[in-house]
């Protein structure tokens, strides 16, 4: 009676280690699929303020066109867009530091352009030209892009921080010590969720 007492216990264990593994392969895998749409999402954001950075080159050459334009408002551009690429390439969700700097890189760049779009008011001739209403569209058309690309990236950080956070997720990060660290947020600041000025209309 007690081997047959025995072998059901290991018969109960081996089925519990067996439910264990399963279950925890399965919560690995969610977590790993979650990972990489984060992940994926990161590089759609990357992907869209690299495009305005881009577009800076154009920007300025046309502006730059212009007699007798401000040297200082677009030596201010050129400044933002350089420390844009130093920030970028350390930028990392997965480092809350990291990401402030890349944002406030991004938010200096995107203020000196609204600057270069309020002193472009004073120069029609320059707003009349094709090539500066196309790039206008485009940088319109970016920051549009570049403020949704965020709010999904943020969803899908969210998502991921939630599983990672909730039982039995949590149990088994602790447990068995899995590298699934929290992803950081973009944080909206005051005034930062407004894109560049690109409305040319009579003020």
């Amino acid at each position: 009676m007690k081997s047959v007492g025995c072998l059901v216990l290991v018969g109960v264990l081996v089925l519990v280690g067996i439910v264990a593994a399963i279950s925890g392969a399965g919560v690995y895998n969610g977590l790993v699929s979650l990972q990489q749409q984060v992940d994926a999402q990161w590089a759609n954001v990357q992907g869209a303020y690299q495009r305005r950075a881009d577009l800076v080159p154009n920007l300025v050459a046309t502006v730059k066109g212009s007699a007798g334009f401000e040297q200082k408002t677009l030596e201010d551009v050129v400044k933002a867009r350089a420390q844009v690429g130093q920030v970028s390439a350390q930028a990392s969700p997965n480092d809350p530091q990291a990401l402030q700097r890349f944002q406030a890189a991004q938010e200096n760049l995107g203020g000196a352009l609204s600057r270069l779009l309020v002193v472009v008011e004073r120069y029609p001739e320059l707003k009349s030209t094709t090539a500066f209403r196309d790039l206008m569209s485009q940088l319109e058309g970016t920051e549009n892009r570049i403020n949704v690309e965020r709010k999904r990236f943020n969803d899908q950080a969210q998502e991921y921080n939630t599983r990672i956070h909730r039982v039995p997720a949590a149990w088994y990060i602790g447990l068995l010590h899995w590298n699934f660290p929290p992803k950081a947020y973009f944080q909206a600041q005051a005034g930062a969720e407004n894109a560049p000025k690109v409305d040319f209309g009579a003020p």
